[in-house]
């Protein structure tokens, strides 16, 4: 993977997997979709060496967003003897109501509910600099209409949330879901990239483009 590390880990009883992006050479990192199970996250990051500068969300349903506000505290600027300077939770512009929300990010249908507050949102087609890493934002509406797919050029990896699946695409009986905008955002911005490209998604085994665009019977 060149001069990154990624690390995953399947969390909660959604089975979402987390990302966590390391880059070697300067140690940071960017953790994706922490979504349960914050003490094993935080203890991931620690046996790795990383320093974590940020949270990307691919969205705001419960099972992504669930241990984002613990990571965030734990890596809070008020922890000196960790000399850690904080970790910003990050997620698409469009997706803040979807976070604010215990029914629309569907925790209130699983228990107690909670929401998440970004410290900053994203736009389409935005490329960020975290870590040392060129990240570049797409808007991938259907699943949430703020979905977002995050596209790492130098690495060939697309992190696709529940956009895109090995062999399938992410539900959009959700509030805000839409078939047509998913399929839409998948012709129109995820198979556009090289079909080498690695598809790493929120659930279920990796895949590529070109064997999405073969296989996938969506």
């Amino acid at each position: 993977m060149g001069k990154l590390r990624i690390d995953t880990l399947v969390l909660g009883a959604m089975a979402t997997n987390c990302y966590l992006v390391i880059n070697q050479e300067t140690k940071k990192m960017i953790v994706i979709d922490p979504g349960a199970e914050p003490e094993r996250v935080i203890r991931k990051i620690e046996e790795s060496g990383g320093i974590p500068e940020a949270i990307l969300l691919t969205h705001g349903h419960f099972d992504h967003i669930g241990a984002a506000e613990a990571i965030r505290s734990f890596y809070s600027g008020n922890m000196a003897e960790k000399a850690k300077q904080g970790v910003w939770i990050c997620a698409l512009r469009a997706e803040q109501e979807i976070c604010g929300s215990r029914e629309q990010n569907l925790s209130s249908a699983f228990g107690n509910g909670f929401t998440v507050a970004p410290d900053c949102f994203l736009e389409d087609g935005e490329t960020v600099s975290i870590a040392g890493v060129t990240v570049k934002v797409l808007h991938t509406p259907g699943h949430t209409a703020g979905g977002a797919c995050y596209y790492i050029e130098e690495e060939k990896t697309l992190f696709s949330g529940d956009t895109l699946f090995c062999c399938s695409v992410g539900r959009t009986d959700f509030p805000t879901g839409s078939m047509r905008e998913l399929r839409n955002a998948i012709h129109t911005k995820l198979f556009v990239l090289p079909d080498d490209t690695l598809v790493l998604p929120g659930h279920g085994a990796s895949t590529s483009i070109g064997y999405e665009k073969k296989y996938n019977p969506y």
